[in-house]
């Protein structure tokens, strides 16, 4: 049997990393951390006032997920973080080699439509065109699935699963 392995939901602001981590997490039986949580209260401030984060916001971020992620490694687990830079998946990897990543990918109108939707998140709609400039896709190199946010939650997730079994074999 395959040891589970930390999977890191992906992608710009709006994919529904959240809901979909929740419920990725819920299908694998494994504990699912909101990577959000993770940001200091000044990165949340900066980008409720519609800044974006450099990469200076974002390391210590990212050090804190991937602490996460590497006290998961052979128990399993699912977090959600925007990952958007091969540098900071790198990073990632850094603290937990074994990560694989679920790149929720969909076109920017229907994911501006969702954040139009969404209510009590501080990440403003204004953000979301310099999230997608930042984005940088999967590499071929790295170990990770992309999925389409097309249809609904239960849906995504659901092809988020088969894609990552089809990856790893049947226990991810």
């Amino acid at each position: 049997m395959r040891t589970p392995q930390v999977v890191v939901v992906m992608g710009v602001a709006g994919t529904g990393k959240t809901t979909i981590g929740a419920l990725l997490a819920t299908r694998l039986g494994v504990p699912y951390a909101e990577g959000d949580d993770f940001h200091a209260s000044a990165n949340i401030a900066k980008m409720t006032a519609g800044v974006p984060l450099d990469d200076d916001d974002r390391w210590p971020w990212l050090d804190a997920i991937g602490a996460w992620a590497h006290g998961r490694a052979g128990l399993g687990g699912v977090v959600s973080c925007s990952a958007l830079k091969r540098a900071y998946r790198d990073r990632l990897r850094a603290a937990a080699p074994d990560v694989v990543f679920v790149h929720l990918a969909g076109d920017r109108a229907v994911v501006e439509d969702r954040m139009s939707h969404r209510q009590g998140h501080f990440m403003p709609t204004a953000l979301l065109d310099s999230q997608f400039a930042t984005l940088q896709p999967l590499g071929a190199d790295e170990a990770g699935v992309v999925v389409d946010v097309s249809g609904g939650p239960e849906e995504i997730a659901g092809r988020a699963a088969e894609a990552l079994t089809a990856l790893s074999g049947p226990t991810v």
